[in-house]
């Protein structure tokens, strides 16, 4: 196996990563996945570096997926949320950032309501950052397990019809697969009601659909979104029953997919509102696959920034 490189500093969207950068992250997962079948599920690759955890908005998926990543390579892990810190006292993201570094943490993983937030604080601060969600602007290593699940399941990405359905809008997450399904050939469908489509979006490569019938026809993938109504400022369309009745998939409405066609979801789930329980817990589905997924990818992203030009197979032989 080649000496494995990563070029980048830091994990900010995959906007900022290439295709060979993406597809470099996804193969490093598939070693990292196979320490999961050990008796001891852990390896010393990161021993002695600390990894920090600076979450400004509630997350189980994420910050757990990425304390277990750091854990399994023997890294130090510290969790930081602003209710328990100096945040609550009014520090800015920069200075809570320097006082961690001051404290030689190696690398912060930051959720900041912000978009742009952890390129702000990339510009500013010496250790990797990752970001881990910002704002409705991207949610990197959740599009990365995203695409590591359907690689798993479909074999490649390339030509592929991939719809994600719902709450476009507000959704970090639908921008980053986008951009990384783009990016390896998919051909993806954005479909919700016109008041959860932000404008200009095909200009990230892909179609705009507003009926859910016409989107599903021939589709390979199912990425159902979580109606965010947290993040709505004001009502966009007239009630969760009418949604669910629109948009909603449902075993008749799988049927109009491929009959290989596989469901996935980000979570947290709303369950019979994106997806009704005898699909969201049927073999289609691929949601608890891509939690197992998302600490081999966030294994594989530590291993890239701060595996110091190792080989993958020089830590999992």
């Amino acid at each position: 196996m080649n000496q494995v490189q990563f070029k980048q500093k830091h994990l900010l969207g995959l906007a900022e990563l290439s295709k060979e950068e993406i597809e470099l992250i996804l193969s490093t997962a598939v070693p990292m996945k196979q320490i999961f079948t050990r008796s001891v599920k852990k390896v010393p690759v990161l021993r002695g570096k600390t990894v920090v955890n600076l979450f400004y908005e509630p997350s189980t998926r994420t910050r757990t997926s990425f304390e277990i990543a750091a854990k399994r390579l023997s890294a130090d892990v510290i969790n930081v949320t602003p209710s328990t810190s100096s945040i609550s006292k009014g520090e800015s993201l920069v200075d809570t950032a320097k006082t961690l570094e001051a404290m030689n943490s190696d690398i912060i993983v930051v959720r900041h309501k912000a978009s742009g937030a952890p390129h702000f604080l990339a510009r500013r601060a010496s250790s990797p950052i990752i970001n881990g969600g910002d704002g409705f602007h991207e949610h990197p290593s959740q599009a990365l397990l995203d695409l590591f699940t359907i690689k798993e399941k479909k074999g490649d990405i390339k030509d592929l019809k991939i719809a994600i359905v719902g709450d476009i809008l507000h959704s970090r997450v639908s921008r980053s697969d986008i951009i990384g399904i783009h990016k390896l050939g998919g051909e993806v469908r954005v479909v919700g009601p016109p008041t959860l489509i932000p404008k200009d979006i095909e200009k990230l490569g892909c179609s705009v659909y507003h009926r859910l019938e016409d989107a599903l026809e021939g589709i390979d993938v199912i990425y159902c979104l979580r109606i965010q109504t947290e993040r709505q400022t004001h009502k966009l369309f007239p009630s969760v029953t009418e949604y669910t009745r629109l948009y909603a998939i449902n075993e008749a409405r799988l049927k109009l997919a491929k009959k290989d066609a596989i469901v996935m979801h980000p979570g947290p789930m709303n369950r019979g509102i994106e997806l009704s329980a005898d699909v969201a817990y049927s073999d289609r589905s691929t949601i608890t696959e891509q939690v197992t997924n998302g600490i081999a990818i966030r294994m594989a992203i530590f291993f890239l920034l701060l595996g110091g030009g190792r080989s993958v197979q020089e830590i999992t032989d």
